[in-house]
Order: C-alpha cells, then sequence, then structure tokens
C-alpha cells in the first residue's frame, strides 16, 4: 500500500492506498487508538480487481492531524471528516469497511448519508453503544472532568519499540505480529527517543451516548447491503447487540470468524473472502 495525503478545509488526514484509483472506493476506517495499518493484512487478501482500497488514519490516529487544542473529538465530527474527505474527491458511493469504532462512524455515515454509500461492511462492530437517558449529566460531568485532568498530566511515552508492541498486544488481545503493524506506525522517533502519534485526548471520556431508540433510528436508516462479521472470541457485548438490533438494517449478511477483537489482522484470509463473496454477490445483483 502506498502512503496519501488529503488536505480537508479543517483538517490533513492520511493514509495508505492500493489499487486503481480510477476503480470504485473501498474506504476502511480502523478501531479506536489503532490507525490504517490495521488493514494492511487484509489488503492483501482483498479481490481489489474491481475497487481502490483506501484505509484512512482517522483524525488523531497514525499519521493524521490531531484536532485543534480548543475541540474534541466527538463521532459527529468524524462524520464531518467522512464527509468532506468524499465530497472533496468526487467519489460516487463507496463501500464503507469499518472495525470497532471505524464500523460505528461508518454505520451512522450510511445512515446520514444513504446517497453516498453503497455498501456496509462492519467487523467487531453493530452501531454505537447507548446508554440510558437518566445518565446523561454524570456522563457530561465525567467528561469535562477528564479534559480538563489530561491537560495537566504529563504524556507516557514507550521507553522502546519492543515495550510498546507487548503493551499494545496485551491490551488488545492480538498477536505479536499484528501488535507490530499497529505499534510502528503509531510512533514518532525523536530526539528524546520514541513518542506516541496518537493525540491523547481520544483516552478522555465521551460527552454524551446515544440512547438505544436514537440508535435505532440510525440504524433503520441504513439503505444499502451490509455485512456484520464478529469473531467467535471477540467482545460478547458485541454479539448481544448483533442478537437485539439484526431486525433494523434491512438487508443485512452475518458472518463470523475465529478469533479476537481484531480478527481482520490475525486471520486476514478468513475474513478477505468472506468480504470478497458479499462484495461479488452484491455487485452482481446490481448488474
Amino acid at each position: 500500500m502506498q502512503e496519501i495525503v488529503f488536505q480537508l478545509p479543517h483538517l490533513r488526514l492520511q493514509g495508505l492506498q492500493q489499487g486503481d484509483i480510477n476503480k470504485p472506493v473501498i474506504l476502511a476506517l480502523h478501531g479506536w487508538l489503532d490507525n490504517a495499518a490495521s488493514f494492511l493484512p487484509l489488503a492483501a487478501e482483498l479481490d481489489l480487481s474491481e475497487h481502490q482500497l483506501i484505509a484512512l488514519d482517522m483524525a488523531g490516529h497514525g499519521h493524521s492531524q490531531h484536532r485543534s487544542a480548543d475541540a474534541h473529538y466527538h463521532l459527529v465530527d468524524w462524520i464531518q471528516d467522512i464527509h468532506q474527505l468524499i465530497e472533496s474527491n468526487n467519489w460516487s458511493r463507496v463501500t464503507l469497511l469499518g472495525h470497532s469504532l471505524g464500523g460505528i462512524v461508518a454505520s451512522l455515515y450510511a445512515s446520514a448519508f444513504a446517497d453516498k454509500v453503497s455498501k456496509l461492511i462492519l467487523l467487531e462492530s453493530f452501531g454505537a453503544y447507548s446508554k440510558e437517558p437518566q445518565t446523561s449529566p454524570q456522563q457530561l460531568r465525567e467528561s469535562v472532568v477528564s479534559r480538563i485532568e489530561i491537560e495537566s498530566k504529563i504524556a507516557k511515552h514507550p521507553a522502546s519499540l519492543k515495550n510498546a508492541i507487548t503493551a499494545r498486544k496485551l491490551a488488545g488481545d492480538m498477536s505479536k505480529a499484528s501488535a507490530e503493524i499497529l505499534v510502528r506506525r503509531n510512533l514518532l522517533e525523536t530526539d528524546n527517543g520514541i513518542e506516541w502519534r496518537t493525540d491523547r485526548r481520544l483516552r478522555t471520556i465521551s460527552s454524551l451516548r446515544m440512547t438505544e431508540p436514537q440508535v435505532e433510528a440510525f440504524m433503520q436508516a441504513i439503505s444499502c447491503p451490509a455485512l456484520v462479521i464478529l469473531g467467535d472470541s471477540g467482545f460478547e457485548k458485541l454479539r448481544e447487540l448483533l442478537a437485539q438490533r439484526d431486525h433494523w438494517i434491512a438487508h443485512l449478511t452475518k458472518g463470523t470468524c475465529v478469533g479476537g477483537h481484531h480478527f481482520h489482522m490475525d486471520h486476514p484470509q478468513l475474513v478477505a473472502k468472506q468480504i470478497n463473496d458479499f462484495l461479488q454477490i452484491e455487485n452482481n445483483q446490481l448488474g
């Protein structure tokens, strides 16, 4: 995959691109604290004869720019980033491929901008997490406090690449090889050693979560064909959400894969087969 840079009016985004630039776009969005390299193993297995793959470093992650000092990270802001990216490049009817947080962002975008999305693929993700309305005041309080506290804390960086890989492997329950792929793109070499590229403000508490009826409204507005794949040892909460919500998306294909939350990195061939089959079937039906 080749490095690619997008300068939006408010932000510089970077990522990795593979395939014919004249083909329709599969836009891949990674999970929280991950980066575009999350899709490197999968890119090697996908059939890109009819598509190009663009794996994006979302704002604050990887090589992309951090938000300004007076801004924070909200789901709605990532939706704006994606829309401006698609519009500024004149991409027509993209396929969105999202893992974890990237899947939440992808599903919200496919809901709000249905005319821009031809297909939706979710890996270890199935709609936004929700909370009861009465928790909102406490959520907002905790979010504000967390934002203020992080500004006074000294940033912690890994002592070595080896330590960083080990820590990421343990935190993400993934293979060492997958952890190294993610970590190498998330580190910056400086005169003082290595530092995390990730904006530490990503670790602050969200100001508000949606209620379940709000999530339902978004997911029922997804009109394109969708594929969801969960890991057989991934997050249990996601399996519960899928069972509760699967009827909210009209045209949904469900799949599973061996592995945990990052199964798309640890078992890319198994995931790619399901994605390739899904894209082929949908393309044939459209044809």
